[in-house]
């Protein structure tokens, strides 16, 4: 049996921020415990978390809420023997500050010392096999393992993941991501569902209709867009029943929530109003925002109403938002999150504007609360850096007082802001990872920047980082990225990477297993470290919208390349100068894929039945066809689709669910009869039934009017190909074809089989 000991647990040592931006978030933090529940029902969550997670081992571990001053003054998990030496008796105790801390000291007991390893179910699920029975626990060193943070927070999520991967959840589901953040250390998660329901009392108490709103929310798939004032109605609209539930299950996540020590972050009021407000208050200052990535401008989904800051009703709704929060929840956190003009500029580059507005958007909050601290994402600063200059973001930034504002750096693991912004001018800041777009599943990351990056940001000259983040669009995926990255909020100096991956394989796959670390050490100089810095790294064939018309040599989503048309025997041909194909973003060798992915299948004999070892092997072949995909749970069209249908309780629900899954994995937006949404693919899976029902079809489609233009000697018409296309299109994402939610096939045999037929005897 696997019983491995972790060599270098050792006490972090804290470097304290600069004083001024120490003393404030000091003072925030202090207000934060306050919202903190007592030790024992704290306790008592974190030992219904064991139950739910080793219920064999229910008795194995006892837990203690105990202060910062034991820890220094720090939050801080302390694991040690039990000394009561009885048969009876726990054999491991774990000390920390908060459920929290004492959740990740569990976590850190069982793969350090155990060998165990927690992933989500879709990447693999749990490996606890080479955890020793009841009685046989290996102690820890005789003074124990004690563990500071560094810094004070651990964030989590995006304002789009709500979308992107939860929108279907349940109780049961979300109850499960909980103690998956609980065990990875986090305590600062973004709280957002069931807002909707909370603005429709407010905008209600405004006398805006329940009919009104239906012109307002979008449908569930697009709520995080319709929430930043990117579009509106698209998908919907959200019915009573919806709302409801919502509500309800927001009301289980943030209870849960709080029991563990964390603090949720809530949404707040960022200007984004409905059409009607106009009509009720004819004088207030409201006006149009821009076209977000519409086809042709349509105002029926695009260019939301904006309530101006200087406007009194600015804050007079986003005071009565946070007060209705309040009211329904309870006085559970300081921390709100709103994010002012997402990939939509201000109407003036002026700093004094730009300053009131910041203003405005914190006075709303504070007036319901005056501990209130707003977090906002960095995107902005980096996706619109072109008007984000100095004067700009200072004007944002320094518009509320110093220790009221924390930024998320949130492409810090490519795109850092706080280098260039000198520490986002002393505004506290966490060092996030942004990781991923769209939920999209393709292996990516970068380990050594996710290593290193928190570490240097922290230790920096007049640092202001005050924690790491991570703030991937959709999630699992990638569970070595997502097992690294939050162990950094507790790592004092930077990680050894390939030493790492090392103990990860083994407590992956629940043993050492050579072929297996050996794959690993490939990865993690290939595919695991990306370093050329391109934020659109999911290109690849099977996704590539296929519309270049060789006559006109325009080119859609095709990458450019050069054409020419030559004649033969009075045909026109296509042959290719220099480059030829649209290149997929390659920032790795092949052969050195090739090499991990054999690697990987020889492992196959010792590791064929365990499920992190299947769908690790399984992810090598992103080129896959459906066959491969169709033998993992995890790889299904299915499971998505049934998700959003078992939340409906009508059949016209069940209906618009159904469009909002299918639309937003394809063509996402809107489109014309002959204009591709701009935004299709953009959250693309390699799913099962996906593959063979949607991307084929359209592939073959253009190829076989390609060719039949070709075989005719006539003008290929790229608009009657579009016609047909998104045609096509719009009858699948009206489809009610059921996909299977169950596997089907050997994962391994058939991975097997196909790279002896791609790659022969290599």
């Amino acid at each position: 049996m696997f019983n491995f000991k972790f060599p270098f647990l050792l006490l972090l040592l804290l470097l304290p921020l600069s004083s001024s931006s120490s003393s404030s978030i000091e003072g925030l933090i202090k207000r934060l415990d306050a919202h903190k529940p007592s030790p024992l029902l704290q306790e008592s969550a974190v030992q219904a978390l064991l139950k739910r997670l080793l219920p064999t081992h229910f008795s194995s571990f006892d837990f203690e809420i105990i202060s910062k001053d034991a820890c220094g003054g720090y939050s801080c998990f302390w694991i040690t023997n039990y000394k009561n030496s009885s048969s009876k008796s726990p054999e491991i105790l774990i000390k920390g500050t908060t459920a929290v801390e004492i959740a990740l000291g569990l976590h850190w007991y069982i793969k350090y010392s155990c060998g165990a390893h927690v992933s989500w179910n879709k990447t693999g699920g749990v490996q606890i096999a080479s955890i020793p029975p009841p009685g046989n626990l290996p102690p820890v060193v005789k003074e124990g393992v004690m563990i500071q943070r560094p810094v004070p927070w651990n964030y989590y999520q995006n304002v789009v993941t709500s979308s992107y991967s939860y929108v279907w959840w349940d109780w049961e589901r979300w109850e499960k991501e909980i103690d998956w953040m609980a065990l990875q250390g986090i305590n600062l998660p973004l709280a957002f569902t069931g807002q909707e329901t909370i603005w429709q009392k407010v905008f209600m108490d405004f006398n805006i209709s329940a009919q009104d709103l239906n012109n307002f929310f979008g449908g569930p798939a697009f709520l995080a867009w319709a929430r930043m004032g990117n579009l509106h109605a698209w998908g919907g609209p959200l019915s009573q029943n919806w709302l409801d539930q919502q509500l309800v299950l927001q009301k289980q996540i943030l209870s849960r929530m709080i029991e563990l020590g964390m603090t949720p972050v809530l949404p707040s009021f960022s200007g984004n109003v409905p059409a009607a407000l106009r009509d009720i208050f004819p004088s207030a200052n409201i006006t149009r925002l821009g076209d977000w990535n519409t086809v042709n401008g349509n105002p029926r989904w695009c260019c939301t109403y904006l309530l101006d800051p200087s406007d009194p009703l600015f804050i007079q709704i986003g005071e009565a938002f946070i007060k209705k929060q309040i009211k329904e929840y309870g006085d559970v956190t300081d921390i709100y999150n709103c994010d002012t003009f997402n990939e939509n500029s201000p109407p003036t580059n002026d700093p004094t504007y730009i300053s009131t507005l910041g203003s405005a958007v914190y006075e709303a909050m504070a007036k319901a609360n005056k501990d209130a601290v707003w977090l906002m994402q960095g995107w902005l600063f980096y996706s619109d850096s072109s008007y984000w200059k100095p004067p700009q973001m200072k004007a944002l930034l320094h518009s509320v007082p110093f220790g009221k504002m924390i930024v998320l750096d949130l492409f810090a693991d490519v795109k850092p802001v706080w280098e260039s912004s000198s520490q986002f001018y002393g505004t506290p800041y966490v060092w996030c990872m942004l990781h991923n777009f769209g939920g999209n599943i393709e292996m990516y990351g970068v380990l050594d920047t996710l290593a290193s990056g928190p570490i240097v940001a922290r230790v920096s000259e007049n640092s202001t980082m005050v924690g790491v983040g991570m703030c991937m669009e959709g999630i699992e995926h990638n569970p070595v990225v997502y097992e690294l990255m939050p162990e950094m909020a507790y790592r004092k100096d930077k990680v050894h990477v390939e030493e790492w991956l090392r103990i990860y394989s083994r407590r992956r796959y629940g043993k050492a297993v050579k072929q297996a670390e050996s794959a690993w050490e490939i990865l993690h100089r290939s595919i695991y470290n990306c370093s050329d810095g391109i934020a659109d790294h999911n290109t690849d064939y099977i996704v590539k919208f296929p519309d270049w018309d060789p006559y006109s040599n325009i080119y859609s989503s095709f990458s450019k390349q050069n054409f020419i048309t030559m004649y033969s025997n009075g045909r026109s041909m296509l042959t290719e100068s220099e480059s030829t194909l649209p290149q997929p973003h390659m920032w790795y060798s092949a052969n050195d894929v090739i090499d991990a992915l054999k690697l990987f299948i020889d492992a196959g004999e010792d590791l064929a039945r365990s499920l992190t070892y299947r769908y690790d092997l399984f992810e090598q072949i992103i080129t896959d066809i459906d066959e491969l995909l169709a033998s993992d749970d995890n790889f299904l069209l299915g499971t998505w689709l049934e998700s959003a249908k078992k939340l409906a309780l009508t059949p016209s629900e069940k209906r618009q669910y159904e469009w909002n899954a299918r639309t937003q994995v394809t063509m996402w937006y809107d489109t014309t009869k002959t204009n591709q949404s701009q935004l299709h693919d953009y959250a693309n899976k390699f799913w099962s039934g996906l593959l063979v029902d949607y991307y084929l079809p359209r592939a073959s489609m253009y190829f076989n009017c390609l060719s039949e233009s070709l075989r005719d000697n006539t003008r290929f018409e790229i608009e009657e190909w579009r016609k047909e296309w998104i045609s096509y299109s719009n009858k699948w994402q009206q489809n009610t074809k059921v996909y299977p939610v169950k596997a089907q096939g050997d994962a391994h045999a058939i991975s097997k089989s196909l790279f002896q037929k791609y790659f022969g005897n290599k």
